[in-house]
C-alpha cells in the first residue's frame, strides 16, 4: 500500500490515491490541481523521509469544491465586571481529491 505525510493548511495529513482530504482553504477553484508538498512516503516496506528524495515525489489533488467549516462560538466573560463578548466564526475550508503519487 502507498501512502503519503503530506503539508496542507499547516497541518499534516496521511493520504492515498482516491482519497477525499478536507484542507484549509487554497487557492484556485473547482476542478483545478494542486501539488502538496511531501513530508514521508512508505511504499510497502520502503520508507522515504530523505529531503533530496522527497524533492522528487509529487503528490497531485484535485480540486472539489469551498465550504466552510461549523461554527463556532467564541464567549468571553469578566466577573463583577459587566464585561461579555460574544463572537462566531467559521472557517474557509477546500474540498480536495488525491489523484496521484509518483
Amino acid at each position: 500500500m502507498v501512502y503519503a505525510i503530506v503539508r496542507a493548511g499547516g497541518r499534516q495529513e496521511k493520504v492515498s490515491v482516491g482519497d477525499f482530504v478536507t484542507l484549509n482553504r487554497v487557492p484556485g477553484g473547482a476542478g483545478s490541481t494542486i501539488e502538496l508538498p511531501a513530508v514521508l512516503l512508505v511504499d510497502g516496506e520502503k520508507i522515504t523521509s530523505d529531503a533530496k528524495d522527497l524533492a522528487k515525489i509529487k503528490v497531485k489533488a484535485e480540486i472539489l469544491e469551498d465550504l466552510r467549516g461549523p461554527k463556532i462560538v467564541i464567549q468571553k466573560f469578566k466577573n463583577k465586571t459587566g464585561y461579555k463578548k460574544r463572537q462566531g466564526h467559521r472557517q474557509a475550508l477546500t474540498k480536495v481529491k488525491v489523484t496521484s503519487i509518483a
